[in-house]
């Protein structure tokens, strides 16, 4: 998929910036890190929209493409917050007014080529990612000589950790409320084929500082895209949370749930589980894997809870909860409300979203999908790779089973089918790379007016300012996909004013019609009871 028209641009996150300044957090010092050099790094470079102001030729050593000046869309306004790698700033965007945080990251403190793939990753990470209503969302990426400039959603409320803090422990109802939230979170990136391996308090943000602000999950400087049955063996993280596997340097999602666990442990007795003097101290208590439920408040802790915290505090990997199943253990019954139904995994659900889609939506979806970078569709370009089991470049009927069924979906062969007949816009019986990314890309994809308007113009060949039925058959037919009676219900349902033919606010129309993903999704907001 090669970049023809501008496409949005990765951006990077910088090290270990307390709770990604994204939040304009005022304390941008956290302890993760690549535990073995002991160096705090992964951080914020994320990835957002580039926009397509003041452009150099020079392309960038960090996001390997032409630099921008960020001062030309944005005012920078007062500093945020300062840590050891970064600086944020509060930031304008001058055409709307609306506010964002920039964190500048001097290059000079990425020094090694592992530093700069970090960076890359988590564009690419963020761009995977993107459109999740819990998830801390990166508006552009901008590099210069000096540094690289990242400008994220403003998450004005703070820290989960100082709210944390402030309040001491929650009650049970509420870290279970919470909780939720945030394994629901995981369960998107897990299901995305992302581990965070970073989770802690910290790295939950608030959106305002309302009591029942949303949560967004940020710093994803260290995450790494897997594929079912992967192992990692390098350690990273911070040390109260890092899972007893990660420490042997054998690890996979598993990982994730036990930090998780940590955090719960901490919502529901105000300590953490694993503590001692000195980092390796800490590591030991880790290793030895002993939960301390006899000290208070835990004698007054319900039965229900204690058992889930040991159930995400197992030692062994294998058998430790998964998203999945937290979110259906009993104690998320809060007040014996039933847990919030775990969401479909990204792809499915897409999947679902484009089988609903008539033909001449699916070919302009496919013109979109050809406008994306690499850094945009890598995530999806690894999921692809890991459903292809036997390296043929397509995805049969029975891989698509068995990669939807290692996400954790069980579907009928009559589901499969239909999501395989969906997806595989020639008719050929599989899935190749390119129709994949077509139908499982993330719906925000069409708010970009350049994406769209390089699609219109795609079908208007004669440059008219409209889609003629002729130009709407053709585009069928080279793409495979006329079956000879679609072009009079397309045209009856886009062409509204009914001239015979459709314009380009038509098609932008139907572009974002029956778009759930365009629809923030509603949470639970009784989250700090």
């Amino acid at each position: 998929m090669g970049s023809c028209c501008s496409s949005s641009s990765p951006t990077d996150d910088d090290d270990n910036e307390k709770g990604d300044a994204a939040a304009g957090n005022v304390n941008n010092d956290t302890g993760s890190s690549r535990v073995e050099n002991s160096a705090s790094r992964g951080s914020a470079l994320s990835s957002g929209a580039s926009s397509k102001h003041s452009k150099s030729t020079t392309v960038g050593t960090v996001l390997g493409r032409p630099m921008e000046d960020v001062k030309t869309a944005y005012n920078i306004g007062k500093e945020l917050g300062r840590g050891q790698f970064g600086v944020t700033h509060l930031c304008t965007h001058k055409q709307t007014g609306e506010q964002f945080a920039c964190k500048t990251i001097a290059k000079r403190k990425l020094s090694n080529k592992e530093d700069i793939e970090d960076v890359r990753r988590e564009v690419q990470i963020m761009h995977h990612l993107t459109g999740q209503a819990n998830i801390v969302e990166l508006k552009g990426a901008y590099e210069d000589k000096q540094s690289v400039h990242l400008v994220m959603e403003l998450c004005a409320g703070g820290e989960l950790f100082d709210r944390i803090i402030a309040k001491g422990h929650y009650t049970e109802r509420a870290a279970a409320t919470l909780l939720r939230t945030i394994v629901q979170i995981l369960h998107t990136c897990h299901s995305m084929g992302v581990i965070h391996r970073d989770l802690k308090p910290e790295n939950f943000l608030l959106l305002n500082k309302e009591e029942n602000s949303p949560l967004k999950a940020t710093d994803f400087g260290l995450s790494v895209f897997y594929k079912p049955g992967e192992e990692f063996k390098d350690i990273v993280g911070s040390a109260y949370y890092i899972a007893p596997e990660v420490l042997k340097r054998k690890y996979g999602p598993e990982a994730d749930i036990w930090s998780i666990g940590v955090m719960l442990y901490i919502l529901l007795s105000g300590v953490p589980p694993f503590w001692a003097e000195s980092e390796n101290g800490i590591f030991t208590a880790i290793l030895r894997g002993h939960v301390d439920f006899s000290s208070a408040p835990w004698p007054k802790i319900s039965a229900q809870a204690k058992d889930l915290v040991k159930k995400m505090l197992t030692l062994n990997p294998k058998q430790r909860l998964t998203a999945v199943q937290v979110l259906k253990h009993p104690w998320i019954e809060v007040d014996g409300e039933a847990p919030d139904t775990p969401l479909d995994n990204a792809v499915l659900s897409r999947l679902k979203q484009f089988k609903a889609m008539n033909q001449f939506k699916k070919v302009a979806l496919r013109v979109i999908a050809g406008c994306l970078s690499e850094e945009e569709i890598m995530g999806l370009k690894e999921m692809f790779k890991g459903m292809d089991t036997d390296n043929s470049g397509t995805i049969t009927l029975e891989e698509l089973r068995q990669g939807l069924a290692k996400q954790g979906t069980k579907l009928s062969e009559y589901e499969v089918k239909q999501l395989m007949e969906a997806a595989d816009a020639d008719g050929n019986g599989t899935i190749d790379y390119d129709e994949f990314i077509t139908a499982t890309m993330h719906m925000n994809r069409m708010d970009r007016e350049e994406h769209l308007y390089h699609a219109f113009q795609h079908f208007d060949t004669d440059n008219s300012g409209f889609i003629t039925t002729e130009e709407l058959e053709q585009a069928l037919r080279e793409y495979g996909m006329h079956d000879g009676r679609d072009i009079k219900e397309i045209l009856s349902e886009v062409d509204t004013d009914h001239d015979g033919r459709i314009n380009y606010d038509e098609f932008v129309a139907m572009m974002k019609k029956g778009n759930p993903e365009a629809i923030p999704k509603k949470r639970r907001n009784d989250i700090f009871v």
